[in-house]
């Protein structure tokens, strides 16, 4: 293991030290590069000891609903209290709110940890983290009162949208919401809440979607409110659990159904102008996602080739068995997952470092932000589930047994593309409003950001092939951009697509100034790149009869 940045915990310390602007952001907090290295090798302490047990055993004890409140398995209350004794659950919100006012970015870098130890417990600390900053931004006076409690893990935060009826389809929400003096009283069935329920924390305070205005309006009618679980006195407030969803996979993260019946409310923002509001949530939960991902796959890369060198079996029959390692397809095998997860940790930091700038008022970024998190959360999701899919692979029949962790993996793994706006959301959104919108300043901003670091970058023969990959993107959108709205969506994903082959490609060159193995990834996903650019060419141009129904 002489050269094994994921093991060694060299990846993320040097991936962001090679990420154009986070000095500034560093420097700006107050971080040195001790200070860094110091928050990870702590972040990745607490989640081999703390977090992976209780990850393992939440898998085969689920939860339960007793007397009509949710049950967490074992060892999942004290660990949210672990998590904000110790300032893990709200690392980057301001300290008048309960933070440490840190950038989101080291944030990110940390969670990767937790999420790979135990992805469905960490879900709880995403949407109440995320809710927290909403708050802030939105309702400066509750999130005096409920930022402290949220960082604490004393309160908790839950983000409240999907209805049975109305799941992508927001504006057919029919939650309803009448005004009563000084608050408002929401009834309605909402679905699909992580952590809507449950015993880790003292009160849970709903950040719900609900109709102020008549249901022809759609989204232009709905606003958003807090509605605690409780009152001041700790008396219920009109919000019931259904039932919990049985799952694939997050067994340790309760799905639940809520209804809500005359339950107090305070509206947040103005009337009918909930969806905007809630999209610093949204925006913050969606880069959870690349994370979990980034963090899972970075789990598999470890499993991987720790089980590769220690299997032994193959070789001379007159000698002992040889670690599976050796042998070409194994190789092969185990550092495609390995730079795999490396480029998703990577396009992770990437993002969050877009919004940590967007917040700095630096130009451009909040356009480069809005671009690059469908394809952090798209592709963070799509990594986590194909690293698990080749780690079973390694381990053979063993990675398909619960003896071995893969295969939690490959199913907490599968949920990341569909919730918090699925692949075909991400790419409508990637390719109509960021990409192919004329005017649309975004793509503008990230090709100029990628080109001046290819122009610095120390090894000429590989910026020029990445610049190669930019080029064929760039030529692709404006293939695109002349064609027809549905045509335009039959393409979207092909785009969306493209667009990761191209920050793969570009992100190579950063794994490549990693060292020895870096350099091995980085030629390995260059190897690839023509190739799936090409596909994503086909795929851009679907006859249009093959998509008719």
């Amino acid at each position: 293991m002489t050269d094994d940045p994921i093991r060694q915990g060299r990846l993320l310390p040097a991936l962001l030290a090679l990420t154009p602007g986070w000095a500034d952001r560093a420097a700006a907090a107050g971080l040195d590069d001790g200070d860094v290295t110091g928050i990870l090798q702590e972040a990745a302490r607490l989640a081999a000891e703390e977090l992976a047990p209780i990850g393992a055993a939440a898998d085969e004890e689920g939860a339960r609903v007793e007397n009509g409140r949710v049950i967490t398995p074992a060892g999942q209350p004290a660990a949210y209290r672990l998590l904000g004794e110790n300032g893990w659950l709200a690392v980057d919100l301001a300290e008048d709110c309960g933070g440490q006012g840190l950038p989101t970015t080291l944030h990110a870098a940390a969670s990767m940890a937790f999420e790979g130890a135990a992805m469905p417990f960490m879900m709880a600390a995403g949407s109440s983290r995320a809710g927290a900053h909403l708050l802030a931004a939105a309702a400066p006076d509750l999130a005096a009162r409920w930022g402290p409690k949220v960082a604490s893990g004393e309160w908790h935060l839950t983000i409240c949208i999907s209805e049975p009826q109305a799941g992508s389809d927001v504006g057919r929400a029919r939650t309803r919401a009448v005004q009563e003096g000084d608050h408002w009283r929401i009834s309605g069935k909402k679905c699909w809440i992580s952590f809507g329920d449950h015993d880790m924390s003292d009160r849970i305070g709903h950040l719900c979607l609900a109709r102020t205005g008549a249901p022809e309006e759609g989204t232009r009618g709905l606003s958003l409110f807090l509605v605690p679980n409780t009152d001041e006195a700790g008396a219920p407030n009109g919000i019931t659990v259904e039932r919990i969803e049985e799952k694939l996979g997050l067994h340790g993260s309760p799905t639940c159904v809520l209804n809500f019946e005359g339950a107090k409310a305070t509206l947040i923002g103005e009337a009918g102008r909930g969806l905007p509001v809630m999209f610093n949530m949204i925006e913050l939960m969606r880069l959870q996602t690349g994370a979990q991902g980034a963090g899972i796959a970075l789990e598999c890369a470890k499993l991987a080739r720790a089980y590769a060198e220690e299997r032994t079996q193959g070789g001379r029959p007159d000698a002992p068995p040889v670690p599976i390692i050796t042998h070409p397809d194994v190789a092969r095998m185990v550092r495609s997952v390995e730079a795999d997860a490396a480029l998703a940790a990577a396009m992770v930091l990437e993002c969050a470092l877009a919004l940590d700038e967007a917040r700095a008022g630096i130009p451009g970024a909040a356009d480069r932000a809005a671009l690059i998190l469908p394809l952090a959360k798209t592709f963070g999701g799509e990594t986590a589930f194909d690293c698990a899919s080749t780690t079973i692979q390694v381990l053979g029949g063993a990675g398909y047994t619960r003896e071995w962790p893969a295969e939690r993996h490959l199913r907490d793994a599968r949920i990341i593309t569909i919730y918090e706006g699925a692949t075909g959301m991400q790419a409508q959104d990637f390719a109509l409003r960021r990409v192919l919108k004329p005017g649309s300043p975004g793509l503008p901003a990230l090709l100029a950001r990628l080109a001046e670091e290819r122009a610095a970058h120390p090894d000429r023969a590989l910026a020029v092939r990445a610049s190669g990959i930019a080029s064929r993107f760039e030529a692709l959108a404006e293939r695109m951009g002349a064609l027809s709205t549905a045509a335009k969506l039959g393409g979207a994903d092909a785009l969306l697509r493209a667009g990761w082959c191209m920050m793969r490609a570009h992100l190579s060159l950063r794994l490549a100034q990693l060292g020895p193995e870096g350099a091995r990834w980085a030629a390995l996903t260059l190897h690839y790149a023509d190739a799936e650019m090409t596909r994503c060419e086909a795929g851009a141009a679907i006859p249009p009869e093959l998509l008719a129904v």
